[in-house]
């Protein structure tokens, strides 16, 4: 155990200069994602921006030319002044802003409206066609928003974990009765294997994301052919209202069950508020899933970027990531020179690792980190043997899915981590 092992390494001139790039910023994987995210999301907003003005500028133009057009006819058939006019329409403003219209509709604060106003409140939905104007209104609407919408997020999380445990079940028992036909499992012990074997194996992110993507639009085809007849809008307009609605955008320039009476009313406001609540949840589990597949293509993107900027170090780190030895630079002392390792370093290959750490690996690590090498082989070969999957937890803070709180919590747990292979 006292024997010394020395070991010829090259000399600071033979090894090659590292290459200026990303690791040289000192920024870790956790802020680089957050940075390009960052990045990404502003380019996004202003390529839809850009989209929208497009688009929209032009009908907008177009109406305030009518608008402009009406104001003065009426202005002259009725011989009343334009300023005159104005402040009238500015008093019909603040009616509207009040909950009045010149159609009849259902009372904005009696106790099925006010209930109707809170369901979008907590939902943070937010239409916007209701709205306190007493300033003991406001006052109550900051603390009752407050408790509420936090409690809705939470139920919203549950509702997450749950809905993710039954899809896990379903595609667990169609994976099961696959490996069933397919004759890979003994006849006589399926059940026991339905217990016992596969103990970590979790739905992909990617079959999650398809079954909740077809409920969501399932669920807004129905509930647009309920509204297209009872409403009297057109079927895209209801599909419009539908994802606003799930998503809790909320713009309010459509908004269900305000008219002062409907055929069916207490059918169709159980119907309304059955097709909102699972529209929510359901649009809620699609967006966190669709969030874990943005994280891994953020992944992907860092790994790409890494390539470009550093390639001779990405190619040392990948060589040291396949030992599975313990690296002798993890006991580091001060070299020859007085300095640390981690002062100017010209690379970051093996050899130059071993180089700073002493030149020396005594025995004592060098057989330790054999038996390590050794258990790790016995048990990958075990699993690969009975049919175990790999676990993921490994690859999880590899990728980037380690850790998470709230809703990516629940899904760092409950599905599959996708990686590079898959």
């Amino acid at each position: 155990n006292d024997r010394i092992v020395n070991v010829q390494y090259p000399r600071r001139s033979e090894c090659p200069k590292r290459l200026q790039g990303c690791r040289s910023l000192h920024i870790n994987e956790d802020n680089g994602r957050f940075l390009l995210l960052a990045v990404l999301i502003i380019v996004y907003m202003l390529c839809g921006a850009a989209v929208f003005s497009g688009i929209e500028r032009p009908s907008e133009l177009r109406a305030h030319g009518r608008w402009n057009r009406t104001l003065l006819n009426f202005s002259e058939t009725f011989n009343i002044s334009l300023q005159d006019l104005s402040s009238f329409l500015k008093e019909y403003e603040a009616a509207i802003a009040a909950g009045v219209r010149v159609d009849a509709l259902r009372p904005r604060w009696d106790f099925t409206g006010a209930f109707y106003f809170v369901g979008t409140v907590v939902s943070t939905i937010g239409f916007g066609m209701t709205t306190p104007v007493t300033v003991a209104g406001k006052v109550f609407l900051i603390f009752y928003g407050l408790l509420g919408c936090a409690a809705t997020i939470l139920f919203f999380n549950l509702f997450l974990e749950r809905i993710i445990t039954l899809l896990a079940v379903v595609m667990k028992a169609v994976r099961l009765r696959r490996l069933r036909t397919s004759g890979l499992l003994p006849p006589g012990i399926c059940q026991d294997f339905a217990e016992s074997t596969l103990p970590g194996w979790k739905p992909s992110v990617y079959h999650v994301m398809l079954i909740l993507g077809l409920s969501a639009i399932v669920i807004s085809c129905c509930a647009s052919a309920m509204f297209t007849p009872v409403e009297g809008w057109t079927y895209l307009d209801s599909l419009y209202f539908c994802f606003v609605t799930f998503s809790t955008i909320g713009f309010g320039d459509l908004v269900s069950s305000q008219n002062a009476a409907y055929g069916y009313q207490g059918l169709y406001r159980l119907a309304n508020f059955f097709f909102i609540l699972t529209g929510v949840c359901c649009i809620y589990s699609l967006f966190n899933v669709i969030s874990i597949v943005i994280k891994q293509v953020l992944n992907w993107m860092l790994e790409k970027m890494s390539c470009l900027c550093c390639q001779h170090c990405n190619k040392a780190n990948a060589f040291l990531g396949r030992r599975n030895a313990i690296r002798p630079g993890s006991r580091l002392k001060r070299g020859r020179f007085g300095r640390t390792p981690d002062s100017d370093r010209p690379c970051d290959s093996d050899t130059e690792g071993r180089r700073l750490s002493g030149e020396m690996i005594s025995m004592r690590d060098l057989t330790g980190s054999n038996k390590i090498s050794l258990a790790i082989m016995q048990k990958q070969l075990s699993e690969s043997a009975n049919g175990y999957p790999r676990t993921v937890c490994g690859s999880s803070r590899q990728n980037g899915f380690s850790g998470g709180v709230g809703a990516l919590g629940i899904m760092n747990n409950r599905l599959a981590e996708t990686s590079d292979s898959r």
